[in-house]
């Protein structure tokens, strides 16, 4: 559940060891894998989970909810499961089953064990080195299964204290796992009830990647009141995409106890950015946090405002999640798309707005790929021209009074209505006709008209 006892302003830290890269799969793989930071499924497409939690140890007999999610448009449920040390043991034949229902229902499969929720704050929760025994116990049930599971350690393994072991437990955990012969993606949550106020995970995921041998390890951010604004949010997955380390939004509410987290700016983010997310819960919430529910007794034809929100909602469910391409359907694509508005608003499509290629410079696209009553998101695709070149700058004006509220992937400073976007340390070098992109959030009154986007390169 989710819980935060204490929040921490920390300093920001030095940005993350940058992890070798790998390039993208080139033939069918035995499973999931990860490549530039990013999860391909068994074909070699690329996956972005869209999809929900599951308690499934708390409700076994839920078995329809799987068929539920699917026919609401997800792509992946992530499943409650129990060692046995709190909760009543989910068995090998019951974590089969569970596997045969994703399977029957094309969703992809996460499976966490919940136990460790808390460990070193909540009485009764279990380490990593346990959860670790009983994955192994499972081997058998699990063999054959890559290209449908992914493995999660242990839920929020680590509560607001004595998680320094965080790295070192994990890369433990990990090395365990894949000497016990499993060659699933694993992945690995964050410590502070899964938060990571402290930066933890955010400031030592590349030595727990690397202590993968498989490099076949995905990080999980659970995003509650920690993460109440879009800079928090973009700053922190922001910082994974920029150090090439596969990040998904394991868990994540409209509202909680510790604090109200932007969705908005959550849904947002990582539908520009390609990174995949996982709302809490379908159903059966409780210990004050029933509001979380998104569906209303396990009844699909009952979504609470969460669930409208996180199925049909802009930048939802409905509108964003594609199937794994194992299942047989379209592959997904390697980017993701742009977004619609929703249905009460009126579609709003102006052409891209690009400035005259100069020869040798850069050139800006201007693109609105989504817009609802008062917001909108922005996209802006910068060019090389006929050399390369090593920095670039694009600068806009905007005609009708609108304002940027939040942006990432560049360096972005605003005067009034005048906009100045810079790269980063990482985007700003681009060969010859290679480009970058940065995207933002704006707000806008009356009209969303875009602007002349001017671009200078260095």
């Amino acid at each position: 559940m989710k819980t935060r006892l204490s929040a921490a302003g920390a300093t920001l830290l030095a940005l993350l060891v940058t992890v070798l890269a790998f390039g993208q799969p080139a033939h069918a793989a035995a499973g999931f894998s990860v490549a530039d930071g990013r999860l391909y499924d068994a074909n070699g497409a690329e996956f972005i989970m869209r999809g929900v939690n599951h308690a499934h140890t708390w409700y076994p007999q839920q078995t329809s909810s799987f068929a539920d999610v699917k026919a609401l448009g997800a792509n992946t449920v992530r499943v409650v499961l129990s060692s046995g040390d709190r909760w009543t043991r989910n068995t090998g034949a019951d974590v089969a089953n569970v596997i045969s229902l994703c399977k029957a229902n094309r969703l992809i499969c996460v499976l966490e064990v919940h136990d460790t929720t808390g460990y070193g704050e909540q009485s009764g929760a279990i380490t990593l080195a346990r959860a670790v025994d009983y994955w192994l116990s499972l081997a058998d049930v699990l063999s054959g299964q890559e290209r449908y599971v992914i493995v999660n350690i242990g839920n929020e393994p680590y509560g607001n204290q004595n998680y320094a072991s965080w790295a070192t437990d994990n890369a433990d955990a990990i090395k365990r796992l894949r000497a016990g012969g499993l060659t699933h993606t694993i992945m690995v949550d964050a410590p502070n009830w899964g938060q990571d106020w402290s930066f933890t995970m955010r400031d030592n995921a590349a030595s727990v990647f690397a202590a993968d041998p498989a490099r076949n390890t995905v990080f999980s951010i659970h995003m509650y009141g920690v993460f109440d604004t879009a800079a928090e949010i973009s700053d922190y997955l922001g910082r994974f995409r920029a150090a090439g380390l596969p990040i998904v939004v394991g868990e994540f509410g409209f509202n909680h106890s510790d604090g109200n987290p932007d969705e908005d700016a959550i849904l947002a983010y990582s539908q520009a950015n390609g990174i995949g997310w996982l709302g809490w819960s379908w159903s059966g919430n409780g210990g004050g946090v029933e509001y979380l529910d998104l569906a209303t007794n396990f009844n699909p034809a009952s979504l609470t405002d969460w669930g409208q929100r996180l199925f049909n909602g802009v930048n939802g469910i409905r509108e964003t999640a594609r199937e794994a391409s194992v299942f047989g359907g379209t592959p997904p694509p390697t980017t993701p798309p742009p977004t619609t508005p929703p249905p009460t608003t009126p579609p709003t499509t102006p052409p891209p707005t690009t400035t005259p290629p100069p020869n040798g410079g850069c050139t800006a696209t201007y693109t609105v790929t989504n817009q609802w009553q008062g917001g909108f998101q922005g996209e802006v695709r910068v060019t090389a021209g006929a050399r390369a070149i090593t920095g670039w700058t694009a600068g806009w004006t905007f005609a009708n009074g609108q304002r940027v509220t939040q942006s990432w992937n560049v360096a972005l400073t605003s005067s009034g209505i005048t906009v100045t976007a810079r790269n980063t340390d990482y985007n700003g070098r681009l060969a010859a006709g290679a480009s970058a992109s940065f995207g933002f959030l704006g707000s806008w009154t009356g009209a969303n008209s875009p602007p002349v986007v001017s671009c200078t390169a260095s």
